[in-house]
């Protein structure tokens, strides 16, 4: 598809075989993007509509201000355009939120005609957006998840089963969380229930709010498979522990990773994904419930995810083999190292002065977690500069983004 393209005077111009790739946003997670393949001698591009640490990479070639992906038709123009100015028919397009995701997912006919567009299309992808379609497609498969349900106004509240403590969470999220800072409302009880439903009313339509319940226990129950995944198998994987995130209850994001082996995760995301006929890069998030021992569906994460640089140093690049899968070869990654650890100190050391300060952590059990193999989310002596732009650019990023 992309060997000759059209070039102004009408001609075609043969392509070259320096495929690189295009990072959308240049957060921590772009970073480990952009490390990850430019460690492999693979020229990288990052674009961004708001300052990001991305772009004070050493390992970036250019830096490109773009539209904001809420501006759907710019945004894809924007995509075209670049393609032409700057040459790069046929490079790899890696999403970092699920909004660029669900555009990539609606556009990917058109950007296919200029870039490689490995997010599959709306029909699955729509499945794993909408998080009511995600618990649908758990029910249907057989795949544990907490209790959910939908009601159409706050009338209805009265009338659910659902055991307390509860949370009201959107099925959407980008929207709600612009406007909250907040991937989830708490409710202890009825009363509260119907308060915050009335809250969740005012950002967005009542069908969109999800009751569902809480799973005990913080974050030390949080687990995740991720994976290479391609014709109804892993071509790579890990899984791992979210032991710490910020804030601990209902976190934006981890902040403390570690691999380990629990056969029963790949067991049920291997049924999830199968179902939908995924293709390319995911992370399947799950909560263990001590109640009955089982561990529980909390969503699906369709790209990159915030941790995934911990899979170079454990032996599972993914960003680098879904590359090699794209360009025709045939990547397989045959194990990982479990052990490893992911930290981002920016938002780790907060969060653990917060669990210290609550007496929920002690200093003595938070240095014993940081012992053994790290890989840093940010921090690097070989392109040092994104880690202090991450602390001079801290209050900017609190203002836009609540974290």
């Amino acid at each position: 598809m992309f060997e000759r393209h059209k070039v102004e005077d009408g001609s075609e111009e043969q392509f070259g075989t320096d495929i690189g790739a295009i990072v959308v946003n240049g957060d921590s997670q772009g970073l480990g993007i952009v490390r990850n393949l430019s460690e492999m001698g693979i020229p990288v591009h990052v674009i961004d509509y708001e300052l990001s640490i991305g772009r004070f990479s050493r390992c970036i070639q250019k830096f490109h201000k773009c539209p904001h992906v809420n501006n759907e038709e710019a945004l894809v123009n924007f995509l075209i355009d670049l393609t032409k100015r700057e040459g790069l028919w046929g490079w790899i397009l890696f999403p970092t939120n699920d909004e660029t995701v669900a555009l990539l997912s609606r556009h990917k006919t058109l950007l296919s005609e200029y870039l490689r567009v490995w997010t599959p299309p709306w029909e699955t992808i729509s499945q794993v957006y909408d998080k009511r379609l995600t618990h649908q497609l758990a029910d249907r498969v057989g795949v544990d998840s907490p209790k959910t349900v939908v009601a159409k106004s706050y009338e209805e509240l009265n009338d659910i089963d659902i055991r307390f403590p509860a949370i009201i969470k959107p099925a959407v999220k980008d929207r709600f969380y612009a406007k909250t800072k907040s991937k989830a409302l708490l409710a202890n009880n009825m009363k509260e229930l119907i308060k915050q439903f009335k809250r969740g009313e005012r950002v967005v339509a009542s069908e969109e709010l999800m009751i569902q319940e809480v799973i005990p226990g913080g974050a030390e129950h949080l687990y995740s498979y991720c994976s290479l995944f391609k014709d109804g198998i892993p071509k790579a994987k890990l899984m791992a522990r979210r032991a710490r995130q910020h804030p601990m209850d209902f976190g934006h994001a981890s902040t403390f990773v570690e691999t380990i082996n629990i056969p029963e995760l790949e067991e049920a995301s291997l049924k999830l994904l199968r179902a939908i006929d995924y293709y390319g890069l995911s992370e399947v998030e799950f909560k263990y419930d001590n109640r009955d021992g089982k561990y529980k569906l909390l969503e699906i994460n369709a790209r990159t995810w915030g941790w995934h640089s911990i899979g170079r140093r454990a032996g599972v690049n993914f960003s680098y083999l879904l590359y090699l899968d794209l360009i025709g070869e045939n990547p397989v990654a045959n194990g990982y190292r479990e052990g490893i650890k992911w930290v981002r100190l920016a938002t780790d050391v907060p969060t653990v002065f917060i669990e210290w300060r609550k007496g929920n952590m002690r200093i003595r059990d938070y240095l014993s977690s940081m012992r053994g193999e790290k890989e840093f989310a940010v921090f690097s002596l070989k392109d040092p500069l994104p880690f202090f732009v991450e602390f001079l650019i801290a209050p900017y990023l609190r203002k836009r983004r609540g974290f």
